[in-house]
């Protein structure tokens, strides 16, 4: 036993350490890490007797529930204001475990990065009075156990004073957070999900039907990962822990618009079975079909914690307002999609299980489709576009495994979906799209393919800004863009008359008028009738990490911009109207809008360079 305690108590001071070194560095264009401020030469060890963390209960999840809230009771003889109760999990980190790769810190290694912390004083006003606190904190169902740490002396003077025993879930490998997605047929849904059980233990498939009528089983096939698969520090190191195992069924010759019930299963191979909660959702309307089709669509969401603590890279404090906005009218939203910047864990994987237990209302009930953003993919030397670290060392594994779109190859992120009269077209700006690159072929492939007759609303979607923006570092760059962003691709949104193109990226709302060239095509500001003669580009990176400043220089193609967190949605009506809303994650209200209206006969019309080649013969 005393081994066991002086083994964690290493392995604790080395955590803190490595919190240290991890701090130094500043995520570029974001908030420091809160972490950053720990003074490594002054980390001790000081337990004291009197001294006490006591969590309960200390089972979790008896009546099958993925999220519960633990309250923490602690007691420290010699108090102060800068005490904080560090949440770690697995609970034991023994350094013994840890494997000799560390180009951060070596010696000591770390096996594991703590999930989150919260102030000793955080609800407790008396505490640097009487020494004593109360404490609840969220946690989720993550296929781990918890403990749960106090430190006096603060971030730059930590001092670990009292552990508390372990809790867990009542069966941590349990079925949990699926998500939905389009497949690559209209009338195919599938459905992923996140487990403890390997292939070697269960065998994983989804039970479901029609609401209220007889039910089938579809098998799930199961992915996973282990470190090798990541490309550097800290996913390859501190950050690193283990995904568990996440499995994908496929439920097809859906009928268009019906409501289909599911739930989540593993036959263990001992006989038993395990289950899920029952979801629902309505299938995908037929390509073409003229019917009320509502879409949402933001970037850059990040997560948040509901008990207000801190995490790592601690900057997205909109996102737990847009989640409970898009939870708050999700009867009316037929489809999300996330463009990018999904969960900001740059290498801290524990982040993706929590990012998708709090999306979890939206994902399992209509198909939530995601793009890839430089926080998921970018890492030098692995073939993205750009040779930056934003990644954290995921280099795109945990996006492509936790969430399916229907691409060819899921390690090039892009794809083409339909959902009734709309065509969506998803670039992946984390790959080259430059005229004559694999990708720019599949652009002008999905813009060219679409049959604007019965699919007249053409939408554009990537996470980086290909089209205009007044984000202040892009003005500075001189280009309101991407660089080589809209110069390679403007001519493809003009052939093919794109209608609507929408990014992230930059962390505000921006509205453009019909623009081609940079020369506005449209006077008009709110009611569009008949050509656009243009496209409208929208910024709606503002989904909830930390918001992102404009130039003051002030150009004539940008008609509305909002320095707040928000979500767009669109509404088609039918072939010929389409309604355009921002919503403010604050309260939901509606900000900005437009609409659309017009026949085919104008999507037909010439514009500047869209004019098919004529003949004069008659």
């Amino acid at each position: 036993m005393l081994l066991i305690i002086e083994m964690r108590i290493f392995g604790f001071i080395i955590l803190v350490i490595c919190w240290a070194l991890l701090g130094l560095e500043r995520a570029t264009s974001h908030a420091d890490q809160p972490i950053s401020r720990i003074a490594i030469e002054m980390v001790v060890v000081a337990l004291e007797d009197s001294a006490y963390v006591k969590a309960s209960p200390s089972v979790l999840g008896l009546n099958g529930e993925t999220t519960e809230w633990v309250t923490l009771e602690y007691s420290f003889p010699n108090p102060s204001t800068d005490d904080w109760i560090g949440v770690f999990s697995p609970a034991n980190f023994s350094a013994s475990t840890c494997l000799p790769e560390n180009p951060i810190v070596a010696p000591p290694l770390l096996c594991t990065a703590p999930i989150k912390y919260q102030y000793a004083n955080y609800t407790n006003p008396t505490y640097k009075d009487n020494g004593k606190g109360l404490l609840k904190l969220q946690v989720i169902n993550q296929r781990s156990d918890f403990s749960f740490a106090l430190f006096s002396g603060g971030l730059s003077n930590p001092k670990l004073v009292a552990i508390s025993s372990t809790i867990a879930f009542a069966n941590p490998n349990a079925p949990v957070y699926p998500r939905l997605a389009q497949g690559k047929m209209w009338n195919e849904m599938t459905v992923t999900w996140t487990s403890g059980y390997g292939i070697n233990e269960a065998e994983p498939f989804v039970e479901w039907g029609p609401q209220g009528g007889e039910q089938k089983r579809s098998p799930a096939g199961t992915l996973t990962f282990d470190r090798n698969s990541m490309c550097g520090a800290p996913a390859r190191t501190v950050g690193w822990r283990d995904p568990g195992f996440v499995h994908t069924s496929f439920l097809t010759e859906l009928w268009p618009n019906s409501i289909y019930t599911y739930k989540l299963w593993h036959r263990l191979f001992n006989g038993t079975y395990i289950w899920s909660q029952a979801y629902q959702f309505r299938a995908s309307p037929y390509p073409g079909q003229n019917s009320i089709q509502r879409v949402a669509i933001f970037g850059d969401l990040g997560k948040d914690e509901a008990d207000g603590s801190n995490e790592y890279r601690n900057f997205q404090r909109g996102s737990l307002n847009t989640t409970k906005q898009l939870i708050k009218d999700l009867k009316n939203i037929d489809i999300v999609f996330h463009i990018g910047d999904i969960c900001y864990a740059m290498g801290y994987l524990s982040q993706w299980d929590q990012f998708t237990a709090q999306i979890e209302p939206i994902a399992s009930t209509v198909p939530y489709m995601i793009a890839s953003g430089n926080h998921e993919r970018d890492w030098p030397g692995t073939g993205s576009f750009y040779g930056n670290t934003d990644s954290g060392g995921e280099c795109g594994v945990l996006a492509e495994t936790m969430f399916y779109v229907p691409a060819e190859n899921r390690a090039k992120f892009w794809y083409s979906t339909d959902y009734g009269m709309f065509r969506f077209c998803i670039a992946d700006t984390e790959h080259d799209w430059r005229e004559g690159t694999e990708q720019y072929n599949f652009i002008e492939h999905c813009l060219a393919s679409t049959d604007r007759k019965t699919q007249p609303w053409l939408i554009f979607l990537a996470h980086r800004v290909l089209g205009y923006s007044s984000a202040s570092w892009y003005a500075e760059q001189g280009s309101f863009a991407e660089p080589m962003g809209r110069e390679s691709l403007q001519k493809l949104w003009q052939k093919y008359k794109v209608d609507i193109a929408i990014y992230g990226h930059v962390h505000n709302y921006e509205r453009t008028c019909p623009i081609y060239e940079n020369t506005c095509t449209n006077k008009e500001k709110h009611n569009y009738k008949g050509t656009l003669n243009g496209t409208i580009h929208i910024v709606a990176g503002g989904g909830g990490a930390s918001l992102a400043e404009f130039t003051p220089l002030q150009t004539s193609w940008s008609i509305v911009k909002d320095y707040d967190y928000g979500f767009v949605k669109l509404t088609a009506f039918d072939h010929s109207n389409l309604l355009f809303q921002y919503k403010k994650s604050r309260d939901g209200k509606v900000y900005d809008s437009f609409r659309i209206s017009r026949d085919y006969r104008d999507i037909l019309a010439c514009t500047v360079d869209s004019c098919p080649s004529m003949t004069m013969a008659s």
